[in-house]
C-alpha cells in the first residue's frame, strides 16, 4: 500500500500513525479506538481505512514499526559515534536516561501484546530492530579497534549481541520492578569488558 501512495499520501499515512502513537501512549493500546485516533488526527473512517484497509491491526503494527524505529533513533548521534569512551559513555547515560523517562510503559512491548507477538509483521519489525541495534554496537566496536582501544581479537558481533541482550535484560527487570539498576549494571559491565580488552598483554606489546 504505502508503494503506490503519492508523496502527499505518504505524508498523510505518516501523520495517521505518528497521531495515532501520541493516543496509543497517552490511553494505553488496550484502551484507544478508532475514533480516538481519527478526532487526534484529524481523519474520517474512510480515510483511515484507505490508508490502513485492514483496519486497526494494520495500524497498531505500522505504529509499531514507528516505535521501533524510535528506539534507534532516540539514541542518535551517540549510537552511530561509538569511536571513543567518551562517545561510549554518552551513549551509555542516553540508553539510562529513555528507558527511566519510560519507566514501566513500553509502547512497544503493548502494541505486539495486542497484535501478537508471533504473528510474521510483528516478529519481522523486532528482528529487524534487533538487527540493527546489534549492526551499529559492532560498527562502535570495530571504530574503538581502528582506534586502537580495544583488542583486534575481540568479536564484535558476539560482544554487541552479549551486550545487547545485557540491555535488554536491565530493561525488563526495570519494567517489573522500576528500579534501573540492572540496566545500568549491563551497559557499565559491558563497557568496562570492552576497556579490558585494550589492556591486554598482546595489545600493550603492539602498543
Amino acid at each position: 500500500m504505502a508503494e503506490a501512495l503519492t508523496a502527499k499520501g505518504r505524508a498523510t499515512r505518516a501523520r495517521i500513525v505518528a497521531g495515532a502513537a501520541e493516543v496509543l501512549r497517552e490511553q494505553g493500546v488496550a484502551f484507544a479506538t478508532l475514533d480516538d485516533i481519527r478526532g487526534r488526527t484529524g481523519t474520517s473512517k474512510s480515510q483511515l481505512f484507505h490508508y490502513f484497509p485492514g483496519g486497526k491491526d494494520e495500524l497498531l503494527l505500522a505504529v509499531a514499526q514507528f516505535e521501533a524505529d524510535r528506539v534507534l533513533e532516540d539514541q542518535q548521534p551517540h549510537l552511530g559515534r561509538l569511536d571513543s569512551w567518551e562517545s561510549w559513555q554518552r551513549w551509555r547515560d542516553v540508553v539510562v536516561e529513555r528507558y527511566e523517562r519510560q519507566g514501566d510503559h513500553c509502547p512497544l512491548g503493548s502494541l505486539f501484546l495486542q497484535v501478537g507477538r508471533s504473528r510474521p509483521g510483528a516478529r519481522a519489525i523486532v528482528t529487524e530492530l534487533m538487527r540493527q541495534w546489534q549492526r551499529q554496537l559492532a560498527d562502535g566496536i570495530r571504530a574503538l579497534g581502528a582506534n586502537g582501544l580495544v583488542s583486534p581479537a575481540l568479536d564484535a558481533d558476539r560482544t554487541a549481541a552479549a551486550l545487547l541482550a545485557g540491555i535488554q535484560g536491565g530493561v525488563t527487570i526495570m519494567m517489573s520492578t522500576g528500579d534501573s539498576t540492572h540496566l545500568k549494571a549491563a551497559l557499565d559491565t559491558g563497557i568496562e569488558h570492552l576497556r579490558a580488552t585494550g589492556t591486554t598483554p598482546e595489545t600493550a606489546v603492539r602498543a
